[in-house]
């Protein structure tokens, strides 16, 4: 993969998986022939739903979104029953006139303002950290390394989220459940190619990580976007155990693709008190860690 991502090869594939995932049963429709030659929703059935033409529906499902309007993304949203990621998504690959204005070249680096570090360092109880586009790590505190390990030991290129995931085998030990983190990264990744697919960057990234992961291969190829909200992970830490930690992420409201991300654990329980424990050992429980 070299240069950037095919955004009609993306909206044609996206569109396709999609229509696959529903049976005209599931969207109110009766389901006519005995034999199906592909998977899902035929394509006169979305464009029945949606209330458009068969042929222009074939034309933007064949990669053809430049003058597509918004109203009609959204019948079709609405027809594939997208959540707001997936339709999100999708209006970033078709890029609707009204969004194409507003969208601009993806910028180099992504620098953390002052203030914001200076948050993380005075954090001291929960790991926080801060990440940009292609979940690039971009600043972190101390609780942060304890828990994930120290990020400045490696080079800038590796502190990148889904680098470690799919190539550093040590995480997989961390994550207790290892196939939903992996799930996640890629669904994440899928969500930044499509608000950049012009980034030679994240284009590289992930030829690079389809190349050494065929997780990663095949998680991509479902074409499953998200993006990070809130929610539980569960870990085994090589110092404190298992911990199960609660995470919150917030989006910056000068820069909403940097975001800034806690762990926290239920307070009184074993999980709060291995986070105690990390927070006294601070440094030298990072300096054990592999990262």
């Amino acid at each position: 993969m070299d240069g950037q991502l095919d955004r009609r090869a993306e909206l044609s594939e996206f569109l396709r998986t999609r229509r696959a995932r529903l049976q005209p049963e599931d969207v109110g429709l009766e389901s006519y022939g005995r034999q199906r030659r592909v998977p899902g929703l035929r394509r006169e059935e979305l464009a029945q739903l949606a209330g458009v033409s068969v042929a222009y529906y074939t034309r933007l499902e064949q990669g053809n979104g430049q003058n597509v309007s918004a109203e009609v993304l959204d019948a079709i949203a609405r027809a594939l029953r997208l959540t707001d990621a997936e339709q999100a998504h999708l209006t970033h690959l078709a890029k609707p006139k009204q969004q194409r204005r507003r969208a601009g070249a993806p910028r180099g680096k992504q620098p953390v303002r002052v203030a914001l570090l200076q948050l993380l360092d005075s954090i001291d109880t929960v790991p926080a950290y801060v990440t940009g586009r292609r979940s690039e790590i971009l600043a972190w505190n101390r609780m942060s390394a304890a828990l994930f390990g120290d990020w400045g030991k490696l080079p800038a290129a590796e502190r990148n989220w889904a680098r470690l995931v799919f190539l550093n085998p040590d995480y997989r030990e961390l994550f207790v459940d290892w196939d939903q983190k992996a799930y996640d990264m890629v669904s994440f990744l899928r969500m930044d190619a499509g608000r950049h697919p012009d980034d030679p960057r994240l284009s590289a990234l992930v030829g690079e990580l389809s190349v050494k992961s065929e997780e990663f291969r095949r998680l991509w190829a479902t074409h499953d976007v998200k993006e990070k909200s809130y929610g539980v992970k569960r870990m085994r830490h090589p110092l404190v155990g298992d911990l199960t930690l609660s995470f919150e992420t917030f989006r910056l409201v000068d820069d909403d693709e940097q975001a800034f991300i806690t762990y926290h654990a239920e307070p009184g329980s074993p999980s709060a008190d291995g986070l105690r424990l990390l927070a006294s050992w601070g440094t030298d429980a990072a300096a054990s860690l592999p990262a």
